[in-house]
C-alpha cells in the first residue's frame, strides 16, 4: 500500500492531475452504499461505489460521482428476527439523511428536463460531499411531473420493467444534463456497471449540436470519453429489455436528439434477437472496457470476443472496513470484535455463543451459484463436527433475496428451516445485512466461507474485509482469489466437490489449528495466517491500488486523447 500511496503523491505533481482538476471524471453508478441511513444500494456494486468515492476523496482526485436516490430504497426479501421471512425496505427522504439540495446562487432548486414517452420529466438533485468528491443523487419526485412519473426513482432496481428503463434515462440523460448545468466539463465518464450507458447518448447529442457533426461522427468522439467497468457475466445480472419497450420511451428523446430510434436500439441490440442489452450498449460506446478480476476477464473474453477487457481487481476501502488497530494486536482486537457480534447474536437469537467456540460467517445475496447450503448438505456429517466436545463449531449466516426472485426467497425459506428443525443453536441467521450489520460479521468471524461456483462471482469483495480483519478465508478459487496463493493465509476448496471438501478440511485441518492453544490461549498458527491474511490485504487488495489501476489503465488513456482534442481545436481557432 505504501507504493501506491508514493505513486499517488508523485501522480499530484503530473500535468494530468492538473487538467482533471479543470475537467474532472464523472462516475456514473445506479447505487452508492455511504451510509446505512441513505437508501442507495443493494449490494456489492453500491459497496464498490461507495469504497471509490471515499477513495477518490482521500487521494484527492477531481471526481464527481451521480446516482439516485430513491426515497422506498431497495426492497428485499430476508429473515426477521423471528425467523419469519419479510419484505424490508428503508424508506427516508434526502433531507432528512444529512443530504443537500442542488441550488443555484438564489437559492433555486436547479432542475433538468428530458422526455420519456410521451411527456417531459423534471429531475432533481441532492448532493453529498467529502473533499474533493461530490456525489449528486438525482430524482424525480417534483410536484410538476406526473403522479407516475413522480415515483421513478422510488425504488432501486424496481421489479417494474419499464420503471427500471425509465431510471437509466434519469440517471444517464438526466446525469448528464446536470452536469452541463452546473458548469462541469468531465474529461471522462465512468460508467460502473451499464446501467448509465445511455449518458453517451446525450454526449453525442450535446457533440452533434457543438460542432454541427453527424451522429456516427459524434459517436466516434464521444466514445474516446467513456470507460465502462462490467461485474456481471451472470445474465441475471444485466438489464436486458424488449426492443418495443425501448422504442416507446425512448421514441420522443430519439426526436429530440435527431436520432432515428432505430439506431439507438441497434447500440444495445443482442445479436439475432430483439433484445435491448444495457451491457452491449455499453460495450459498443466505450472506448476502454475493464473487467474486475483476472478470472472475470478470461471468461468475459468467451463471452464477447469483440470487446477486448483490461484487467482492475477491485479493491476495499481500507479506512471503512479495518476494525484492528495494529499487527501486534490483531488477537486481541478480533477478540473484542468476536464479542460485538456475539452480543448482537444473543440480543436478536437468544443464543449464546462463546467466545472461545470457532465461529464461521457466511454473508452474501442469496442467490444459488453461491451455494449457501454447501456446509450443510450434509447435515448428519456437519453436526457430528459441529458437536464435538471441548471442539464446538459455530455458524452465523447473513443474506437477502432481489425483489422477484422467488429462487432466492425459497433459498432464505430452507435456510430457516434447516436452522429451526436440524441446527437450532449451531447455527443462526442475522437480518438487516447492511453496512453495519456487514462490519460486525467481517470483523467479528473466525473463519469466512466463500463458497460460490467458479467463474460466476466476477470479484467478490466481502473475503478481503474479513481477511483484513482476521478472519481466515475458506473459499473456492473464484474471483479475486483466483489471483493469490492461500498458503499460510487460508484454505482453497474444490469447487466440484465442495459439499465433502469443505467438511474434510474444516474437520482435519482448521479445527485442530484454531483449537491448538499455548499457555496465553493463543493459537501460534491462526495468529500467523491472521498476520499473513491482514498483509495481503493491505498490500494487493485496496482500493488505493485500484483506484491507482484505473488511472494508469484506463483514465490516463482517455486524458490523451481527451487533452490532443483540445490542443487540435485551439489550433484550428487560430486558424
Amino acid at each position: 500500500m505504501n507504493q501506491d500511496l508514493n505513486w499517488f503523491a508523485q501522480f499530484s505533481k503530473t500535468t494530468e492531475l492538473e487538467f482533471l482538476k479543470r475537467r474532472p471524471i464523472a462516475y456514473f453508478c445506479a447505487e452508492f452504499a455511504l451510509s446505512d441511513t441513505i437508501p442507495s444500494f443493494a449490494g456489492g456494486l453500491g459497496v464498490l461505489a461507495g469504497d471509490t468515492v471515499r477513495e477518490a476523496a482521500d487521494r484527492n482526485i477531481p471526481f464527481v460521482a451521480l446516482g439516485l436516490y430513491y426515497y422506498e430504497g431497495y426492497v428485499c426479501k430476508e429473515i426477521n428476527e423471528k425467523g419469519e421471512i419479510i419484505e424490508r425496505n428503508i424508506s427516508s427522504k434526502p433531507e432528512d439523511v444529512g443530504l443537500i439540495p442542488v441550488v443555484d446562487t438564489g437559492k433555486n432548486r436547479i432542475t433538468v428536463e428530458l422526455p420519456i414517452a410521451d411527456r417531459k420529466v423534471l429531475v432533481q438533485a441532492w448532493k453529498w460531499q467529502k473533499g474533493s468528491v461530490a456525489v449528486y443523487f438525482l430524482d424525480t419526485n417534483l410536484p410538476e411531473n406526473d403522479p407516475k412519473d413522480q415515483k421513478i426513482t422510488n425504488r432501486l432496481y424496481d421489479f417494474d420493467k419499464e420503471t427500471r428503463l425509465k431510471q437509466e434515462m434519469v440517471l444517464g440523460i438526466g446525469g448528464v444534463r446536470l452536469l452541463e448545468k452546473l458548469g462541469i466539463h468531465p474529461s471522462i465518464y465512468h460508467m460502473n456497471e451499464g446501467h448509465s450507458a445511455m449518458l453517451v447518448l446525450d454526449l453525442i447529442r450535446h457533440e452533434m449540436n457543438e460542432r454541427k457533426i453527424g451522429f456516427v461522427d459524434a459517436k466516434n468522439r464521444m466514445s474516446q470519453h467513456v470507460v465502462f467497468t462490467n461485474h456481471t457475466l451472470v445474465s441475471a445480472g444485466e438489464e436486458l429489455y424488449s426492443n418495443d419497450l425501448v422504442s416507446a420511451l425512448l421514441s420522443s428523446y430519439a426526436k429530440e436528439i435527431t436520432i432515428p430510434i432505430k439506431d439507438i436500439i441497434e447500440l444495445g441490440l443482442v445479436s439475432e434477437s430483439d433484445i435491448f442489452s444495457m451491457t452491449m450498449l455499453s460495450l459498443r460506446l466505450a472506448s476502454k472496457v475493464n473487467a474486475v478480476s483476472r478470472l472475470h476477464r478470461e471468461k468475459a473474453k468467451g463471452i464477447w470476443k469483440d470487446y477486448p477487457m483490461e484487467q482492475v481487481t477491485n479493491g476495499i476501502h481500507i479506512p471503512t472496513w479495518n476494525f484492528l488497530r495494529t499487527h501486534d494486536t490483531i488477537w486481541e482486537d478480533h477478540l473484542e470484535n468476536k464479542r460485538k457480534l456475539l452480543s448482537e447474536i444473543k440480543r436478536i437469537n437468544g443464543v449464546a455463543f462463546g467466545e472461545q467456540e470457532l465461529l464461521l460467517g457466511w454473508a452474501r445475496r442469496m442467490v444459488e451459484y453461491k451455494r449457501p447450503f454447501a456446509i450443510f448438505e450434509d447435515i448428519a456429517r456437519f453436526k457430528q463436527i459441529a458437536t464435538k466436545t471441548g471442539r464446538p463449531v459455530r455458524v452465523v449466516i447473513a443474506g437477502k433475496a432481489p425483489p422477484g426472485d422467488t429462487k432466492g426467497e425459497e433459498l432464505i425459506r430452507k435456510l430457516q428451516q434447516i436452522i429451526r428443525t436440524e441446527l437450532s443453536g449451531i447455527v443462526v441467521s442475522l437480518p438487516f445485512y447492511e453496512m453495519e450489520m456487514a462490519k460486525l460479521l467481517i470483523s467479528g468471524c473466525d473463519v469466512w466461507l466463500n463458497t460460490p461456483i467458479v467463474g460466476f462471482e466476477a470479484c467478490g469483495t466481502s473475503g478481503m474485509k474479513a481477511a483484513l480483519n482476521g478472519a481466515l478465508p475458506v473459499t473456492t478459487k473464484d474471483g479475486w482469489i483466483d489471483e493469490v496463493e492461500l498458503f499460510g493465509i487460508g484454505w482453497i476448496l474444490d469447487s466440484d466437490t465442495i459439499h465433502k471438501n469443505v467438511l474434510d478440511v474444516l474437520e482435519s485441518q482448521i479445527i485442530p489449528m484454531y483449537y491448538t492453544r499455548d499457555e496465553q490461549g493463543i493459537s501460534k498458527q491462526w495468529l500467523i495466517h491472521m498476520q499473513n491474511g491482514r498483509e495481503l490485504i493491505q498490500n494487493q487488495f485496496s482500493a488505493t491500488r485500484m483506484l491507482r489501476n484505473y488511472i494508469e489503465t484506463m483514465y490516463v488513456k482517455v486524458l490523451e486523447f481527451v487533452q490532443q482534442g483540445e490542443q487540435d481545436d485551439i489550433a484550428s481557432w487560430g486558424r
